[in-house]
């Protein structure tokens, strides 16, 4: 799945063009050239963003981006997989992703 950034955040797709779609079209047209994520969301960036330590979720809504772990990311899904008191959905969403 894609991510963008802006302002520091990771967003989904739907929620980076939402907000894409909101600014006026000379400020986006600056933004994009300059690669300024602080002005529009920036991306798209591949799997979910990339490696990271923890799975990664769009900031705005909350939807999980499928990105790949690193081992110390793997480590973490598989503590709190193991922690039956933390069987969320979002939990059960990720070991289901990384088959853990």
């Amino acid at each position: 799945m894609n991510a963008y950034t802006y302002q520091a955040a990771l967003l989904c797709e739907h929620c980076a063009e939402d907000i894409r779609d909101h600014l006026h079209p000379d400020v986006l047209a600056d933004a994009d050239k300059n690669g300024h994520s602080d002005i529009a969301p920036q991306g798209p960036y591949s799997d979910g963003g990339g490696e990271a330590d923890c799975p990664q979720h769009c900031d705005i809504c909350g939807l999980f981006l499928e990105n790949p772990l690193t081992d110390a990311g793997y480590a973490y899904v598989r503590e709190m997989a193991s922690d039956k008191s933390s069987h969320t959905s979002v939990i059960n969403e990720w070991k289901a992703f990384y088959e853990i």
